[in-house]
């Protein structure tokens, strides 16, 4: 009998050392993931990518060197002695509902288990074989010392060669055919694909119907208190206090421009007999009738400046309301705007980067910038400084080309280096 239990204990052991070689391997993938999850917001494990001293990030860096080289063991021996991969074999697995907040058991084909497995570990080492995201170069700062050079070089070669020489148990086209093809067997795969297309076209709806909101809302704000509320108290005010005609002295140069050149195109159409002779008195009360039109104008203008003022911070008020009321709607747009933005093409992210940079900072945007800081202040009623204008070209343009290309650098380039590639050639 204890022979016989010998031998049963024996071939168990055998048969399962392959499985619990990959579960090992696999668990130490779930520990990289678990680290780029809490520590690096998802993204690859380089320095770039957090606020971490030196020291933290050594010690990060040896968990995750630890548990590569984990991996590399466990499926070296899983590839020694794997078990059978027969599609009939089951087995019982204890998985985790998001939904219903519990643990399951669930009868499941082993050899779809092993391919899960095989292809999660396979997508944690590929993500540090390419030098950009290698552990021992990602954000290592160099060594004063003369040595540290040499240092860093054998690190990074050390990094390399032990990245570079993982053992995948199959090639990563052969995964994505066997899930491809079991999608397309799946007797549930049409329902998910439809689900998964009513989901993604409720978020489009929500996300353009929150832009008509963000554009919509501020515009109605700003009329309606404009000419319900703001401008019946500003008129009543200016008619009480009797407020100047003129806001500022451009406004009063404009409206004697204006005034002469009545007073001169009068006498001109005189001398050339389009109008009748007019004595000097006829002539007073001509220009003194347009004086009057005039200011009369320029009455509304100023008081149609200050309204513009008083709404426009409304409409600013709603503005900042609706972002902070509707949370949920902001997170949908945002994760639309990424979803497009990253769909593009490089060469289409090429070209809007090139019509944004050309528009705002480029060799012809200070014209814009004069033309729109005018309008701005004739909008609101203030002078039109010309100081003020030529040290905001002077200043604005170059700080936001600055911040383009910081954020060409720093996450266009990590997040799609063929993009800032297509940008720099088309930009030559």
């Amino acid at each position: 009998m204890q022979l016989r239990a010998f031998f049963r204990n024996a071939g168990q052991w055998l048969f399962k050392s392959p499985d619990q070689s990959l579960e090992q391997a696999y668990e130490a993938a779930l520990a990289i993931k678990k680290i780029e999850d809490d520590y690096f917001d998802g993204q690859p494990i380089a320095q770039d990518n957090s606020d971490y001293g030196d020291s933290a990030y050594r010690y990060i860096q040896g968990e995750v060197e630890r548990n590569i080289l984990l991996i590399k063991q466990r499926m070296a021996t899983f590839e020694a002695a794997r078990s059978d991969l027969s599609p009939g074999r089951q087995m019982e697995v204890q998985s985790y509902d998001d939904q219903q907040d519990e643990y399951t058991l669930d009868l499941i084909d082993q050899s779809a288990i092993i391919f899960k497995k095989l292809r999660f570990i396979d997508e944690i080492l590929g993500r540090y074989d390419t030098p950009s995201t290698q552990l021992a170069t990602a954000g290592t700062p160099e060594s004063g010392s003369p040595g540290g050079s040499k240092n860093k070089s054998g690190k990074a070669d050390k990094s390399r060669a032990g990245l570079a020489a993982r053992s995948g148990v199959l090639p990563r086209s052969i995964l994505r055919t066997v899930d491809r093809v079991k999608q397309d067997l799946d007797p549930k795969a049409e329902v998910d694909v439809v689900k998964s297309f009513r989901k993604s076209q409720g978020k489009t709806k929500i996300a353009l119907r929150f832009v008509l909101l963000l554009v919509i809302v501020p515009l109605l704000t700003q009329q309606l208190t404009k000419h319900f509320f703001v401008g019946p108290m500003v008129n009543y005010v200016r008619q009480t206090t009797q407020a100047e005609v003129f806001l500022n002295d451009e406004m009063e140069e404009e409206a004697l421009h204006e005034l002469q050149r009545f007073e001169e195109r009068l006498r001109f159409e005189v001398i050339l007999g389009k109008v009748a002779a007019l004595n000097e008195t006829q002539l007073e009360e001509r220009v003194l009738e347009k004086a009057l039109e005039i200011e009369e104008d320029y009455r509304e203008r100023s008081a149609e400046s200050v309204q513009n003022v008083f709404a426009d911070i409304f409409a600013v008020f709603a503005f900042a309301l609706l972002l902070n009321v509707c949370k949920r709607q902001v997170a949908t747009l945002k994760a639309f705007i990424d979803e497009v933005v990253y769909g593009l093409s490089d060469s289409a992210k090429a070209f809007i980067i090139i019509l944004f940079t050309d528009i705002f900072v480029g060799f012809h945007s200070p014209h814009g910038w004069e033309i729109l800081l005018e309008g701005l202040s004739r909008h609101l009623g203030f002078p039109a400084n010309r100081d003020f204008i030529f040290l905001f070209i002077a200043t604005f343009p170059v700080i936001l080309d600055t911040v383009f290309k910081y954020w060409i650098f720093r996450y266009l380039n990590r997040i799609s280096p063929s993009a800032v590639a297509t940008y720099k050639n088309m930009n030559e």
